[in-house]
């Protein structure tokens, strides 16, 4: 028969047992999500650079696309480059837009360059704004990702206490 000391020291070291794997398991699920957390705000900060370099890339065609035609068609290799990077990582509709504003720059640099008629008025800013639908999705694309990754960084945190009291 068990003796109430030996019951005692039992309990003592189950206790500690159970306190020591909760601690172990709760710091390495801590640092797991943490870990998580730091790759997919890297993930985010490479999306986000991407993103800026299309859109300093295409910025940059489109001033050029109204005044000249094509001519070389090196000049459009940095923003191919930079279209196939996003093409790793960006979801559809990001790349839709995209695509879309590939085809608007060659279409402005196959229209005849007749210069610009301001005696109808200012274009409307709608028409000029090639980006806008791009940066649309892109900005919903980051913000959508932050709100999965706080979801999923929210729910793998643990309390030790937590762990303790489930397993007493």
């Amino acid at each position: 028969m068990i003796s109430d000391n030996d019951l005692s020291a039992i309990a003592i070291i189950g206790g500690a047992v159970i306190g020591a794997g909760a601690l172990f398991a709760t710091t390495w699920l801590n640092h797991y999500a943490q870990e998580r957390a730091r790759l997919i705000a890297q993930s985010m900060a490479r999306r986000e650079q991407l993103y800026e370099e299309f859109i300093d890339e295409a910025s940059r065609l489109y001033s050029d696309a109204l005044t000249n035609e094509l001519g070389d068609l090196s000049k459009l290799v940095r923003i191919y480059a930079a279209l196939s990077k996003m093409r790793l990582s960006a979801p559809g509709r990001v790349l839709t837009r995209a695509d879309e504003i590939m085809t608007r720059l060659l279409e402005l640099y196959r229209t005849p360059k007749t210069g610009f008629d301001l005696s109808q008025g200012l274009p409307k800013l709608q028409d000029m704004d090639l980006l806008r639908a791009f940066s649309d999705a892109c900005r919903d694309d980051l913000h959508q990702a932050a709100r999965e990754s706080h979801k999923k960084s929210s729910r793998t945190i643990i309390n030790p206490e937590d762990l303790i009291s489930r397993a007493r």
